[in-house]
């Protein structure tokens, strides 16, 4: 601080000492925060709003299971709370302890945890960690899989005859089974490996050996699993069925309203495992879509969309289109429509560059890349969505109503000759340019192409001609008990010239439409097999069929 003398009139002003290293070190690094967050019994659909918001809004989010990290979209830091870099399984204090670490940085840490935060979980144990660490921290419930997965198998806990029922974590604990003599539905956790030490225990205790039970294993995701039993079979059932953890345990009489309550596990394509063949660009909304009837996608890059080798075309077309060259601008792909925004984008253009121009377009997914533009196609096919059906409602050149006579026609560089012979014979003039090159994409992985070769997909959606040649190309043909499903007629010839059997074809050329369509052909096949009282089999569990053509 200054100095003041007595004969100072002036006011002085103290000066702040320097902060300490430990104030700076405080200052720099706030202690974060924590959000215990629930993620469900296994299906990520499951999660809260609240869930959701706070992965969106976190730093890091430790996990317990390695599939619960496809729910971190953010870029947020991954962290494996479940086991160490070297293998071993983490203790509750360990895990407390990485949790209080990281938040020690300042950073929002959310703890994602299976199920309930605090039923049955870690969630208490770490969060009085917090608490000694002064660590503020919130707790968002989650859907137990005491509910949810005897809610997808079909089973109800309670009914109007059946008001009660008890939850008994087995594990290693010493349960007295005389006290669940009663007719109360019992749901039971850690269960599968004692579970004949358990129907011994309620039989001896007065439970009738014909009391209905059911097991449920990897509840609420598509690779769900059922067994239905009772008391005196359960054990040899389950050891059968290969049951292994975890699997959630119901006993009572609720269990013979799964017979009429199944919804999950009767999904037309449920456990399905699609094999999606593609460009580089991912399918959007595919993946839910088949999803949503019980079906795995597995989507595996076929094709790549590249520039043309020579842009001058491309260049020449544009400038055309600018100076009135044209009468009509045909796309047939969202591909086409991409490339000629970019060159527009690149000579700084915009859709005022089609004034006077009409509209061609092939498909809804085309039509809505046109649409973006603020542009509504003049013509679309009004039956079959292909180049055969726009050229089925394409109108002939006429001199006195059609002021020119030329065609633009950007597309693939392997695309169909058939549409410019078309307008040619109706008397137009076309400028065929190749807008984009479709490069074939490296091999999939091993394990997929051998996947593919043994039967290991139940179907295979082919989206293209281009992806069927493709496929074969780099992986081999499907395997002849596989399920060929193609987005349109054009798809399918390609399909049965490199010998295969299709057995679905689209209505519209659309992904979601082509998946509807594989759904409704699983629904006819799952139904032929229960009136012949067959059971119900995947394809790639049915024995192989001649379906290639000679």
């Amino acid at each position: 601080m200054t100095k003041k003398t007595r004969n100072d009139v002036t006011t002085t002003t103290e000066l702040r000492e320097e902060p300490t290293k430990a104030e700076t070190k405080k200052a720099a690094k706030p202690l974060g925060k924590v959000s215990f967050v629930g993620a469900g019994p296994g299906d990520a659909r499951l999660l809260t709003v609240r869930a959701a918001e706070l992965l969106a809004t976190a730093d890091v989010v430790i996990i317990e299971s390695p599939e619960q990290a496809a729910l971190v979209t953010n870029g947020a830091e991954v962290i494996d709370g479940g086991a160490s870099a070297d293998g071993a399984v983490l203790t509750h204090a360990a895990r407390a302890k990485l949790v209080v670490k990281h938040a020690k940085t300042g950073a929002h840490v959310v703890r994602l945890m299976t199920g309930d935060p605090f039923t049955y979980a870690t969630g208490p144990e770490e969060a009085l960690a917090c608490v000694k660490a002064d660590i503020p921290f919130e707790v968002v419930p989650g859907i137990s899989s005491v509910g949810a997965v005897p809610a997808y198998a079909g089973v109800p806990l309670t009914t109007k005859q059946n008001r009660e029922y008890k939850v008994v974590s087995v594990g290693d604990a010493n349960v007295d089974w005389t006290e669940h003599s009663n007719h109360d539905t019992l749901v039971l956790l850690s269960a599968v490996n004692r579970i004949a030490e358990v129907a011994a225990g309620l039989i001896e205790a007065g439970r009738s050996p014909e009391t209905p039970v059911s097991m449920t294993r990897l509840g609420t995701t598509t690779e769900q699993e059922t067994i239905v039993s009772t008391l005196a079979d359960i054990a040899a059932d389950a050891k059968k069925a290969g049951m292994t953890p975890p699997a959630i345990t119901v006993i009572g009489n609720v269990v013979a309203l799964r017979e009429s309550l199944s919804w999950f596990e009767t999904k037309p394509l449920y456990g399905w495992r699609v094999l999606v063949p593609r460009t580089k660009e991912p399918s959007v909304g595919l993946a839910d879509r088949l999803r949503s009837y019980g079906a795995v996608s597995e989507e595996v890059p076929t094709i790549s969309v590249e520039p043309p080798r020579n842009p001058q075309q491309m260049d020449k077309a544009i400038r055309g289109l600018v100076e009135g060259r044209y009468e009509w601008v045909v796309f047939t792909s969202a591909n086409a429509v991409k490339a000629v925004r970019e060159k527009f984008d690149e000579y700084g253009l915009d859709a005022r560059s089609f004034s006077g121009l009409k509209i061609a377009a092939v498909g809804e997914k085309t039509a809505a890349a046109v649409e973006v533009w603020g542009i509504r196609p003049d013509l679309m096919p009004s039956g079959e969505q292909s180049t055969r059906g726009l050229l089925e409602d394409w109108p002939p050149y006429d001199d006195l109503l059609d002021p020119l006579n030329r065609v633009f026609l950007p597309r693939a560089d392997i695309a169909t000759e058939a549409l410019v012979a078309g307008l040619l014979e109706l008397g137009w003039e076309v400028d065929d340019v190749t807008a984009y090159r479709t490069v074939r994409a490296a091999p999939p992985p091993a394990p997929t192409r051998e996947a593919i070769k043994t039967g290991k997909f139940d179907a295979v959606m082919f989206t293209s001609s281009s992806t069927v040649r493709n496929l074969v190309g780099i992986a081999g043909k499907p395997h002849a008990t596989t399920v060929i499903a193609c987005i349109g007629p054009a798809t399918a010839q390609t399909a049965e010239e490199h010998g295969l059997r299709v057995d679905v074809i689209a209505e519209k050329p659309s992904v979601e439409v082509l998946a509807d369509a594989l759904a409704e052909f699983g629904q006819q096949r799952r139904a032929a097999m229960i009136e012949a009282g067959e059971p119900v089999k995947k394809p790639s569990q049915r024995k192989p069929s001649s379906r290639r053509k000679s």
